[in-house]
């Protein structure tokens, strides 16, 4: 219980660090480009278009609302990508820099987490464009998607500080879950209905997939403009923390190490 005060009293500390590491990334990303910002709106609503396309002709799935019901899926899941894919480098590339001064080695990690959660924050434009032209209804249900986009902040954290510790040691890990993430994708009813599946899928989709759950309840509170089931929340919410969880402790535990591998 004191290690915990203690860390959380150093993020307090650090804030202003993380402020400054979050700033960098997104200026990082979008450097020399003529649109800048504007490319976290059009790049997912680009993207969207291209997948309805495709999957509403050559596929055909019955699903309401298509484009909303797509574009929902596909922000989510981007943003866990993201996330978890450079929290892989977020040790590894500030190698040079912990090596000269002492900043808490975590502070790096959340950065790159915070960062694209603030990226998902400028996509939520392309969102509420592709709900207006498709009349998508406002529901006061809809003020509950930061409690659901809360969960996989919590979620992609926890993975990224394992991703992050685990690079250190072994550098595969990065083409690795490359692969996985792909996998993972078709394996997360982004672009075609739960129902498409047989049954003993769907079942294991639902006990294995941390995405589902957080989509699904997104989609519910904004198409379906209803509560989500309580036991879809909570098992986002318990796995969330158990990745949490399991990731600081991964983290904590091998951080002493990683000063004799970058």
């Amino acid at each position: 219980m004191e290690k915990t005060i203690a860390r959380l009293q150093g993020l307090y500390k650090y804030r202003d660090l993380v402020k400054q590491l979050v700033m960098k990334d997104l200026k990082l990303k979008y450097r020399r480009s003529f649109l800048g910002y504007v490319w976290s709106v059009l790049n997912p609503l680009m993207v969207m278009i291209v997948m309805y396309m495709v999957f509403s002709h050559m596929f055909r799935f019955d699903v309401a609302n298509y484009p909303a019901y797509l574009i929902i899926g596909q922000t989510l899941f981007t943003f866990m990508t993201e996330a978890t894919g450079q929290a892989i480098y977020s040790i590894t590339g500030n190698g040079s820099l912990l090596k000269k001064i002492y900043v808490p080695k975590y502070i790096f990690t959340l950065s790159k987490v915070t960062s694209s959660l603030v990226n998902l924050l400028f996509s939520m434009g392309a969102m509420l464009i592709v709900f207006m032209a498709t009349r998508v209804s406002f529901s006061p249900y809809m003020l509950l998607t930061p409690a659901v986009l809360l969960e996989l902040y919590v979620f992609s954290l926890g993975v990224g500080l394992f991703l992050a510790q685990a690079a250190v040691f072994f550098r595969d890990i990065q083409y690795i879950y490359s692969v996985l993430t792909t996998v993972w994708m078709y394996l997360t009813p982004l672009f075609y209905p739960m129902e498409q599946l047989p049954q003993a899928m769907q079942e294991a989709i639902r006990l294995f997939n941390p995405m589902y759950h957080y989509i699904t309840q997104f989609r519910t509170l904004v198409l379906q403009r209803t509560l989500p089931e309580a036991g879809t929340f909570l098992y986002g919410a318990c796995l969330a923390m158990i990745f949490l969880a399991f990731g600081t402790w991964s983290f904590f535990k091998s951080q002493d190490r990683f000063i004799l591998y970058i």
